[in-house]
């Protein structure tokens, strides 16, 4: 099915990232048909976007006229029978499996037999979301980031029954919306949040050790080039989102210990303390500014945190590739794309030296004894033939 701007978009759930792929959608002139569960809700936000894109305009990142082009193609629903017509929907509502499930049988019955329909979920299965399904061979994920609009990377996610005609299709329809798609297994997390996940856990897992406190581990990755240090971050995302997103992984991997959740993080969720979001999370919010201490200087003592992060997310990299969750290219892609990694994982790792970076991890196994800390069998192999990834 070629994608022309005349095909009709459905997008179910009208949250932040649903309105976030609908504008997407909308931008690519596309007539978009977007429906939520909750009224009231589908009013406010279209209004809010309206708001938003109007403001667009007036900063000149918009041209004149075309913050209401694009609004005069967004048109809400009461009714998921306003789907009817759509030859692609894509769902983006709660991250619950058996919600998801019912809304993609009832899609199936309201929308044409050459409908596509596309899954936004970030960490549940395709295959588990298609099976609810008669035909499940139209099924794929589309797994935006958020902000949709301006984040570039798509994860196009086919399960084991997804027609593999559709998959290269959906690769070719993210990039004529001017987005970066990589093709990833259906696994939990994917790519980026399977390979994020050491990111926060030894981040984490440093904090609880009493090597640092927040804001010097913060320090610590920023001076390695990453944008927002971990536990910024988690505040930026939620954590009502980001310490979800890691259980479910957890349980979805058979409680491979790489993935535990930290005790820390979920005594804050019980909390419903969500980061920036609620005015708590790892550090206060004061009118939307955190409140943070200073942190500790020390470069030997930064350098040793940031180091042990790295190669834990070298690792899990590693791993991915080594199990085909996605080509080196695309995995590196979807880190600096996806979640604004400072370089490619891999490609840090030839930076670094495999051996070295080996050498680092098996360090870390031989003093816990952990699973945790096991080197990915493909490192192993590769600092053995001394190989490269690039």
């Amino acid at each position: 099915m070629s994608l022309s701007s005349d095909i009709r978009i459905g997008v179910a759930g009208a949250g932040a990232m649903g309105m976030g792929i609908a504008q997407v959608a909308a931008a690519a002139g596309h007539s978009v048909t977007i429906w939520d569960a909750n009224p009231n809700a589908l009013k406010h936000n279209v209004q809010r976007l309206k708001e938003q894109l109007a403001q667009l305009e007036i900063k000149g990142k918009l041209a004149p006229g075309q913050a209401e082009a694009m609004l005069a193609r967004i048109n809400p629903t009461a009714q998921p029978e306003g789907f009817a017509g759509c030859k692609l929907v894509i769902e983006a509502i709660v991250e619950q499996l058996s919600i998801k499930q019912e809304l993609f049988k009832s899609l199936e019955n309201i929308c044409g037999p050459e409908a596509v329909l596309a899954t936004n979920t970030s960490s549940l299965s395709i295959a588990a979301i298609g099976a609810a399904c008669l035909h499940a061979q139209r099924v794929i994920g589309l797994h935006f980031f958020n902000p949709a609009p301006l984040m570039p990377l798509v994860e196009v996610i086919p399960a084991f029954f997804t027609n593999p005609d559709l998959t290269q299709e959906a690769l070719a329809w993210m990039r004529g919306w001017g987005k970066v798609p990589v093709l990833a297994k259906d696994t939990p997390g994917f790519i980026v949040n399977r390979i994020a996940r050491p990111y926060y856990g030894e981040a984490l897992r440093l904090y609880e050790e009493q090597v640092a406190d927040f804001a010097t581990i913060d320090e610590a990755m920023r001076s390695r080039g990453f944008k927002m240090g971990p536990f910024e971050l988690m505040d930026f995302i939620g954590h009502d989102v980001n310490y979800r997103v890691t259980e479910t992984v957890f349980e979805q991997f058979f409680y491979d210990p790489r993935y535990k959740p930290s005790i820390t993080q979920k005594r804050l969720f019980e909390a419903g303390c969500f980061g920036r979001k609620t005015g708590q999370g790892y550090y206060r919010y004061a009118d939307g500014a955190a409140l943070k201490p200073a942190p500790n200087q020390d470069s030997e003592l930064q350098r040793t945190i940031s180091e042990r992060i790295l190669v834990m997310l070298i690792n899990e990299a590693a791993e991915a590739l080594h199990l085909g969750i996605g080509t080196a290219i695309d995995l590196d892609l979807a880190m600096t794309k996806g979640v604004n990694y400072p370089k490619g994982l891999l490609a840090w790792a030839d930076e670094i030296g495999i051996e070295q970076v080996l050498e680092k991890l098996s360090a870390l196994y031989d003093e816990y004894g952990e699973d945790r800390y096991r080197p990915s069998v493909l490192l192993k192999r590769m600092a053995k033939s001394g190989k490269t990834f690039f």
